[in-house]
Parts: C-alpha cells; structure tokens; sequence
C-alpha cells in the first residue's frame, strides 16, 4: 500500500523491528523442532559414507531417527493447531453498507484522506471503545464466523465502533475519534507486522484449545512461546498506535481533543446506564431495548448536574453521529441485545423469559415489578425463619372492623397495638405460603390472615417489628440477611428453559464482562428493604415508581425523587433502629400497618 512504508518511517521503525523480533521467536522454535532431525540426517549420511562404522553409531543413530520422528509427529501437530486454530472474536453487531451508507463513506473519506487502506468493515460494540480486529484468519472462513470481505485472505481488518459514540456524539466528533484508528490499517498491511501478529493470535488460540481439551503438550509449549514474545509483542502494537496517531494528526486534530472529552463522558454515562439501569431490569428477566438512546438521556441529565459540563448540551443541536444509519432504532435494539448477553449473561435471542422493555414502560413494569418481587422474597424468608422456642407468637389477628392491624393512620404508629408487637420477639415463622395467600385473603375478607408472627399479611409493620433490636447485637438482620442471599442464589442458578428470570438464562448464563461484584447479606437485605418501603408508600401514600437516568429505580412522590430513604433503611438495618424510618413514613402518611400487593 502507498501509505504503508511512509507510516513506518514517520518516526516509528520500532513497530516493524518489534515484529521482526516476534518472528525470530517462532524460526528458533522451528529450529528447536528440526534439531533432532538435522542430526538424525547428519548421523545417517555419515553412517552410509562409512565415517562412523561399528559400534555403538547403529544404535545411537536408529535412537536419533527415532526421536527426530517423534519430535517431528509432535511439531506438526503443534504447527498445525497454531496455524488452523481459531482466534478468539469479540461478539459484535455487523452493519453492512447498506444499512450504514453514510458511515462508510465517512470512513473511506478518512482512508483516503490519511492514504490508508479502508476498513474492510464496519460492526459495533456496546461498549466506549473503538478498534481494528482481523477476521481474516483462515479458521475463521472454515468455520463460517464471517462471511463478508473481511473473511477474504488478505483482507484489510474490521473498525468496530462503540454504539454510544453514535448516539451521543455529533458526526464530527466521531469523525475525529475515528481517523486515529482507522490510520491503524496502514501499519496492519504490513507483511511482517501481520505475519508477527498471526503468531501471536495463533498461539494464543492454541493454549485455548490445549486447555479446553486437557492436551497439556500443546497448551505449555504455546504459553512459552507466547511468554518469550510478550514484551516484544506488546511494544510493536504501542508502535502501530504511535504510528496511527501521527498519521492522523493531520485529520481534525484540534477538534478530536474536544472530542476526547465526550469520550469520558460517554463512558461514565455509559458505566451509570449500565449499572443502575440496565442491571435492575436484566435480573428480572427484562432487557431495554434501546440502551444507546437512553445513554444520550444518561449524558444530558450527567451534563445537567456537573458543572464541568456546561455547555456540553449545547451540541445536541448539531447533526447526531447515529443519522448514519438508515435504521438507528433497529441497531440500538441489537447491540442493547448483546450487551445484555456480554455483560449479564442472557440469552442471545428474546424468548418468553427474556423480553424487551420500551423505557416508557420501565416504571410499571420493571421498577414496580422489582420491589414487589423483593417485598415478597422478603416475606418468604421471614416465613422460613423459626420463632425462638417459648417465646409468643405476636398479637393476635386484629378485627376486620378496626383495619388491617388495630388503630389506622399516621398518628396512631407510635401508639398502636401493631407498634407494641414491634417490641416483641424478633422471629417469624408459618407455612411458606401464607405471604403470597394474603392479597387474595384480603380481597375476598376485608382483612389478612395472621402471620406465624401475628402480623396481618405481608406488611411494613411486620419487617420494622423482626429487625427492631434495642440492644444492637444484630442477630436478626443476619439471619434475615444469609436467607435472602441463599434464596437468591438459588433462583438465580440456571435450571433449564423453564422458570424465572435468572433460569431463563439456561446455559448462556455466565457474563463475559460482569458489571458487578455478588452483592453482601447486607446489601441484599438493605435492598428488599427499601422495596418493601416503595411497595407500602405505593399502596397506601399514592407514591410511583420512578426511572432517573443515572440512579436507575427511585420512587416518586408527588412527582418529585425521594432520595432521603436509603440512610434510614440503612438505620434499620445495620442499627435495628427503626425510628428515623417510621419518621420518614410518617411524613409521607404511609401505613406500615396495611398489607401490600405483593404481585
């Protein structure tokens, strides 16, 4: 390629030197395997010329012979499985030309413009980065993973672009992001520089497979070699970049560095979405179907309460990098599809356990939904844990004149027979399923069933009254806390096609990027606490569920966030004070005495 030598003499020879070094890493590995048999012929013609006549040349040569054919058999079949085996390709969304016109042309314009080949295609990511990645391996056609040009031999690599950057920056913006990369196909065409990174991804595939299949004497010779390169591997691709980026400064270098600002900011918008929105919604067996839509939401709101962002939003009235699409709103549903594989876990198609969620509808049908599953996870626990021997029940069921649990309404929190309850012990026991029986009890009755406890149904009042610990020890909260965490270990382990949300994962269950840590007994309990107070101020404060954009699931009272709850949950729970709670709900008018819906 013309561009290819002026790249490489642009101040940066260290790339090709560094690739030639990986090379004389795999002719003295050839070397090392032709060893046995160069001595193996040497031994032989010495033999038949009669230089090395009697004893013991017959038998050290007929050993020589036959260990170069054993090292021989060996070499090939390592040879072979490096040169046939694999690399790995990073899950992406293909788009063709057709449904991006606009964006290839832009592409080629910076290949043309930087004297470069172009990409031979384009796919995304969602994820804030953006790459070169060869498909042009020969496994790869075999095996049918490509089937496009880029599969072709010889083929130039594939720009994967992440989806967020279409979304949230303006095309001149990626244009600028996207020219340091793209100039990365003129060092790729380099035949020494491709040839020293088909090695390194050969040998990289083979300890792969000689670890997936137990074949030890493929996959400890690959991990030598691979360790004998890595430094030399590492600085020829810190070259390749080098050379990129000063092939691209003469492409909107001045704008890239504003540019480079909407690239952190995609990302910690990116990493919020993901995390506080996405997560809450992929563990119920629901994924947003327009992930990179709500990242501009993400962004704008971050813009809004950072005031080193200040006029970022100002550019949202300039041309959106995604109007180079034909179909924006049926790629974001793609890539929101495997973002949720990659970083969750789910399945790569929708299915009756795995469906789509507009973020119109993610109020009602994934935050109201969270809390209601939590509020009733926790009542099932409550429900496992045994009462201390020789100790009362609770109060007895109230009558249905009175209310739900005796005298009704904020004033009479303090005071109330349900109050007094809260003082007793600190157990709950009863058959499994007298939580989820109490809706329908009160539907047809007027009032609930009484707990093992003596509690009326699922109530607020029953969670206050078993975490209440005057003296502090915490016995409770841990009990109730190792409950929930083994509860839901086990819905969420795969169990086939049927079941919940975590089982409609099945076999494609482990995420390859985990967004999160397992989250502490503690946590957990914090959380299904909190959903419990949602549930109850839903059903008897007239509050709503709500989506912020950076904090995900919050709740919404008279329109505005509530977010002065997790601090006296936290009082509750790690304290077993409940009074800075009851405070709270008594503001608010809610009635930890009233059952609450649990579905």
């Amino acid at each position: 390629m013309s561009g290819t030598g002026s790249i490489l003499e642009a101040g940066v020879p260290s790339a090709r030197s560094r690739a030639l070094a990986v090379l004389r890493v795999r002719s003295r590995a050839l070397a090392v395997g032709l060893l046995p048999a160069a001595l193996a012929v040497v031994l032989v013609a010495a033999r038949m010329t009669g230089r090395l006549a009697g004893e013991p040349w017959p038998v050290v040569t007929l050993a020589v012979c036959l260990v170069a054919a054993v090292v021989l058999l060996v070499g090939g079949i390592f040879a072979a499985v490096v040169l046939r085996a694999s690399p790995a390709v990073t899950p992406t969304v293909p788009l063709s030309e057709a449904a991006a016109p606009d964006l290839y042309r832009l592409v080629r314009d910076l290949a043309d413009r930087m004297d470069v080949p172009a990409p031979s295609a384009i796919a995304l990511t969602p994820d804030c980065d953006s790459w070169l990645e060869d498909r042009a391996h020969a496994a790869h056609r075999r095996s049918a993973i490509s089937a496009g040009p880029e599969s072709e031999q010889g083929a130039a690599p594939v720009l994967v672009i992440g989806s967020p950057f279409l979304w949230w920056m303006r095309v001149a913006e990626l244009r600028a992001v996207l020219a340091p990369v793209v100039a990365g196909t003129g060092p790729s065409a380099h035949p020494d520089i491709a040839d020293a990174r088909g090695f390194v991804r050969g040998l990289d595939a083979a300890v792969d497979v000689g670890s997936r299949r137990g074949l030890g004497w493929i996959a400890a010779p690959a991990r030598l070699l691979l360790r004998l390169c890595r430094t030399d591997a590492t600085e020829m691709e810190r070259g390749v970049a080098a050379a990129a980026s000063e092939r691209a400064q003469g492409v909107d270098y001045g704008l890239r560095i504003v540019a480079q600002e909407q690239v952190g900011l995609a990302y910690a918008g990116w990493d919020r979405l993901l995390t506080r929105v996405a997560l809450p919604a992929w563990r119920m067996g629901r994924w947003p179907a327009h992930l990179d839509a709500g990242v501009v939401s993400a962004l704008t709101e971050l813009s809004r309460r950072d005031r080193l962002a200040e006029g970022f939003t100002s550019r949202l009235g300039e041309r959106p990098a995604c109007d180079l699409l034909e179909q924006p709103g049926v790629v974001d549903e793609a890539t929101s599809l495997l973002a949720a594989r990659l970083f969750h876990g789910g399945p790569a198609e929708p299915g009756p356990d795995w469906s789509p969620v507009d973020w119109t509808a993610y109020p009602e049908e994934v935050v109201d939904r969270k809390w209601r599953t939590e509020a009733a996870r926790l009542h099932a626990a409550l429900d496992a844990l045994a009462v201390p021997a020789g100790l009362p029940a609770g109060p007895a069921a109230p009558d249905a004149s009175t209310g739900p649990a005796g005298p009704t309404g904020p004033g009479a929190l303090p005071g109330s027979s349900t109050a007094a309850a809260s003082s007793g012990p600190s157990g709950a026991t009863g058959p499994a399923g007298a939580a989820a029986a109490g809706p329908a009890t009160i539907e047809a009755t007027g009032t609930a069933p009484p707990t093992a406890d003596g509690f009326a149904g699922p109530t607020l009042e029953r969670v206050l009254g078993y975490l209440t610990d005057p003296a502090g020890e915490g016995s409770a909260g841990e009990a109730l806390a190792g409950r929930l965490s083994g509860d839901l270990a086990r819905e969420e382990r795969p169990a086939g096609p049927a079941g919940g949300a975590g089982k409609a994962r099945g076999a494609d269950a482990v995420p390859l990027f985990p967004l999160q840590p397992p989250r502490s007994g503690r946590d957990l309990l914090a959380d299904h606490v909190t959903a419990m107070v949602c549930c109850a101020a839903v059903d008897s404060a007239g509050a709503a569920p709500g989506l912020d954009w950076l904090d995900g699931p919050v709740l919404l009272v008279g329109g505005d966030r509530r977010s002065d709850l997790a601090p006296r949950v936290l009082c509750l729970v790690e304290d077993g004070n409940p009074d800075p709670l009851r405070d709270w709900l008594a503001d608010l008018g809610v009635r930890p005495e009233k059952p609450v819906r649990l579905v």
